[in-house]
């Protein structure tokens, strides 16, 4: 199910974007690793699955170039951090099937984008209703990491889940856009 590959890349996405966003304090390392394993993992995990319960090959690909334009914005002062880390890639050649080929439609695709902000929205709501009942501030943390991780991959831009969602319909895309905009004010 996993390579060794991807596993490694995993695991350097995981602990390059708990450094990041921990900005390099090591106090904070623990807090930020947990979050990124949740919500990352997650939104990552859930494009992979979705890819192969519809029968292509999918897996996670580290951009190492994404991963260093984040620590380089977040050792910038006041700077919005921006990091890419890599992507679930999809293929219709099933491993090990040299004839097997699944077919990818426009649906299909925009459905396996939209599995990563969707699991982000269903977490973070998730983790909200838990706070209610369980106050915790990790709860409401992660839950805000969640839903600004689906909102900024909902963005209409290419490669973004959003275009393919968008390109698909609009609105499904307006829908759960809104939904992770108005979490993200929650």
């Amino acid at each position: 199910m996993f390579t060794k590959n991807e596993i490694r890349d995993l695991i350097i996405s995981v602990f390059a974007l708990a450094f990041i966003f921990s900005s390099f304090d090591y106090l904070l390392i623990p807090i930020t690793l947990f979050v990124i394993i949740v919500v990352f993992l997650s939104h990552e995990l859930s494009h992979k699955f979705l890819a192969q319960h519809y029968g292509f090959d999918a897996e996670y690909k580290m951009w190492s170039l994404g991963l260093l334009l984040g620590l380089v914005t977040a050792l910038i002062p006041g700077a919005i951090v921006f990091a890419a880390p890599g992507a679930v890639r999809i293929s219709p050649f099933k491993k090990g099937f040299a004839f097997r080929v699944a077919h990818l439609t426009r649906k299909k695709y925009a459905l396996i984008s939209l599995a990563g902000p969707l699991i982000n929205i269903i977490l973070a709501i998730s983790l909200l209703l838990l706070n209610f009942f369980f106050p915790f501030q990790l709860f409401t943390l992660t839950a805000s990491i969640s839903f600004l991780l689906a909102f900024f991959n909902l963005l209409p831009i290419p490669p973004m889940d959003g275009s393919k969602i968008m390109a698909w319909n609009l609105k499904i895309w307006l829908l759960v856009t809104v939904v992770a905009f108005i979490g993200l004010f929650i």
